[in-house]
């Protein structure tokens, strides 16, 4: 029942996101033109509107995925890859590449985020997440002062457009974007599936988890490198949509009443957040566009500081 919710919820907003702006689209022509095709809002509907709002819901469900993943796996609701250096280590390789133009910046990106991600497991492991974290936090701290320098360094220019890609903003994407998103998530579905069910075990103490058969730290990093692939490679795609991998996956969990995120719930949450965040900063001030990074981030920091202050009073 409440996955049907969480379905219609995401639909309402794919709908309400491909309807509103400076021409409004009625919902029925929105859906009739997405089906079928042939109506007088096509152009409007499927070659403006509806590639940005898929792409949203694409990169916003595979950073949730891997947020629910990292933070099973690390036992820790602080864990996800805008908080522990992913997204940074994706952001000051596509900073590089923005102003430099010596590789394409999306291949670059996501191998800043793997590279940021290896880093983190190196100096802080999997095993205890309060280290996890604190490794995590220093190198994001570490591969932002390095984005700071290469922006200074850089030209005006060149400047600026690092700027728009590390805020965020879908403005000017689309399916381009999405579909090395969907080719990742649809090669991952096996793994993912198998995920959903070994997240099961991840809660248990590694000694019962040998007992019962299960491999528990080659577990723990097969599902960790798993989430950081997702999400790595939906970074690179829309740029730094920060908290998203951290609220998502933690919303799903209360809605469900598990010790562990749900990945589906997550994806469909994180889908949900973005599209919503996309439309208001495309019609809050308008003509004037805000970064739909701008809006998770307004709502993600007053709940990280929610998630602090109760992991204090624990």
């Amino acid at each position: 029942m409440r996955y049907a919710v969480l379905v219609l919820v995401l639909c309402a907003a794919v709908v309400a996101s491909v309807s509103l702006g400076d021409i409004a689209v009625p919902p029925m022509d929105v859906l009739q033109s997405l089906l079928f095709g042939g109506g007088e809002y096509d152009l409007v509907v499927r070659e403006l509107r509806w590639p940005r709002t898929l792409l949203a819901a694409v990169g916003g469900a595979a950073l949730a995925i891997g947020g629910a993943l990292i933070q099973s796996v690390t036992r820790n609701p602080l864990a996800s890859p805008d908080i522990i250096g992913i997204t940074q280590g994706a952001g000051l390789a596509a900073t590089i590449a923005l102003t430099t133009g010596i590789v394409s910046v999306a291949p670059a990106a996501t191998a800043g985020g793997l590279l940021a991600a290896a880093a983190v497991f190196a100096f802080g492991g999997a095993q205890t997440s309060r280290r996890f974290v604190l490794a995590g936090v220093a190198i994001a701290f570490a591969l932002r002062a390095g984005i700071e320098i290469v922006l200074t360094s850089a030209e005006t220019l060149d400047a600026q457009r690092a700027q728009i890609w590390l805020i965020g903003s879908l403005n000017g994407r689309g399916f381009e974007e999405a579909a090395p998103i969907g080719v990742v998530l649809a090669l991952t579905m096996a793994p993912l599936a198998w995920a959903a069910w070994a997240l099961r075990t991840t809660s248990l103490d590694d000694d019962v988890a040998r007992g019962i058969g299960v491999r528990p730290v080659a577990r723990r990093y097969g599902l960790a490198a798993l989430g950081v692939v997702i999400a790595a490679t939906a970074t690179a795609q829309i740029g730094a949509v920060d908290f998203v991998a951290l609220v998502a996956p933690q919303l799903a969990q209360r809605l469900s009443k598990r010790e562990r995120p749900p990945i589906v719930a997550s994806a469909l949450i994180g889908a949900t957040l973005v599209v919503f965040a996309d439309l208001l900063g495309r019609r809050l001030l308008a003509p004037t566009q805000l970064p739909a990074g701008v809006l998770t981030a307004a709502l993600g920091a007053p709940y990280l500081v929610y998630l602090l202050l109760k992991r204090r009073r624990a």
